[in-house]
């Protein structure tokens, strides 16, 4: 299966050499077919009842994941609560808890380049 990285948002632009999604429904399909080396995701998105939360919640009853994930929501109560969504799943063996789970908010605007070093070392 080919290995890919995706970076999910609605706003931002993806860092180079990842396949770029807007939609939880076009994540969960990338998810159910490929190898994901590194899923970074938004929050809030287009779509104001199919956000991040729910993307999350289907990944675990699904049994979906990535290798390593990166929540790079800039809503700290969500992103959080993201988070802390996938680190339950671990503790309740849901998840291997081999995933690396992190919360890395990015600014909306200009993402300065050290912090796309997180990005730029799962290359």
């Amino acid at each position: 299966m080919e290995k890919i990285s995706v970076f999910m948002d609605d706003y931002r632009s993806p860092p180079e050499g990842y396949v770029f999604v807007e939609t939880i429904d076009e994540c969960i399909e990338l998810l159910r077919n490929f190898d994901i080396e590194h899923l970074s995701l938004d929050h809030d998105l287009i779509s104001k009842t199919r956000n991040g939360t729910m993307l999350i919640q289907m990944m675990i009853d699904e049994k979906l994941f990535a290798n390593r994930i990166t929540i790079h929501s800039a809503n700290s109560v969500a992103g959080k609560g993201m988070y802390n969504h996938l680190k339950q799943a671990q503790k309740d063996l849901i998840m291997p808890p081999t995933i690396i789970v992190s919360l890395r908010p990015l600014p909306l605007k200009f993402i300065p380049p050290r912090v796309l070093q997180h990005y730029m070392d799962v290359m």
